[in-house]
């Protein structure tokens, strides 16, 4: 049974920062990309971030371009985003993702597990 944890969320002032970690296990984490996605209220899930088996590959949605990092330890099982100068319109529950593919993916269609997310609001 894959489980995937997500932590760091919690509430930020705009221009803080946030660490999210997503703890996997139950699948070789090592083999497969991961992904964080987000849903604002009333909206719906929108890719955030991926990174590919290795940690060698990412893409980011053009809206956290040059603010977040995504980035992986295979050895301790986890999938980090590192999230700087945070904006409200970043408000939301932010999910981590493992999909069955070794390369980077950013469909939600293309990822298999999902965890139950972690809210981040940023106050103005």
């Amino acid at each position: 049974q894959v489980q995937l944890v997500e932590s760091g969320g919690g509430l930020v002032q705009a221009g803080g920062s946030l660490r999210l970690s997503c703890a996997a296990s139950g699948r070789t984490f090592s083999s497969y990309a991961m992904g964080w996605f987000r849903q604002a209220p009333g909206k719906e899930r929108e890719f955030v971030a991926t990174i590919n088996w290795s940690g060698g590959s990412t893409y980011y949605a053009d809206s956290v371009k040059g603010r977040f990092t995504i980035s992986r330890d295979n050895a301790k099982n986890t999938v980090y985003l590192q999230m700087n100068s945070l904006k409200p319109e970043d408000t939301a529950v932010y999910y981590c993702a493992t999909s069955p593919y070794s390369d980077i993916v950013s469909s939600p269609r293309l990822f298999d597990y999902w965890g139950q997310g972690t809210q981040v609001t940023v106050s103005s």
